[in-house]
């Protein structure tokens, strides 16, 4: 019985430590995704426990998720990072795009340390990358001023 108790608070413990940073728990989160995607989202909201006042509104992303079944979009490749941005100390913003056979989806997570640990502040996912890479490509973005 004691080896049980010590192994489990290893494992607890080392889940813990595991999670220092911002890039911990998107590593946690895309081990997850790629076996049980709602079981995912679910762990990386739990991260903080305000999130229990949205429950509805993490229900609906949750089915959102387990809605890109493979006859729906295709074989899951993998992830991609977009960008990071660091906006202070404790507030950063990570921007995935996740791959299918049908087409790319962005995840935005963002990030927030209010004192000692790293808890979600917002998780967003879109399929807008085609229409912001469509505009970035238009003229008035380009430098043509340049020799």
């Amino acid at each position: 019985m004691k080896k049980l108790v010590i192994v489990l608070f290893i494992s607890v413990s080392g889940t813990l430590f595991s999670q220092s940073s911002p890039q911990d728990l998107i590593d946690n989160f895309f081990a997850t995704y790629e076996k049980d995607a709602g079981k995912a989202v679910k762990e990386l909201y739990a991260t903080n426990k305000w999130t229990e006042r949205i429950k509805d509104d993490i229900d609906k992303v949750i089915g959102t998720i387990n809605g890109f079944t493979e006859s729906y979009m295709g074989k899951y490749y993998g992830y991609e990072i977009i960008t990071k941005k660091k906006f202070a100390e404790s507030f950063e913003l990570y921007s995935y795009m996740i791959k299918y056979d049908r087409q790319p989806i962005r995840f935005i997570f963002k990030f927030y340390k209010p004192n000692d640990k790293w808890v979600l502040y917002s998780y967003a996912l879109d399929d807008s990358l085609d229409a912001e890479i469509q505009e970035a490509a238009k003229l008035y973005y380009l430098e043509l001023d340049k020799k």
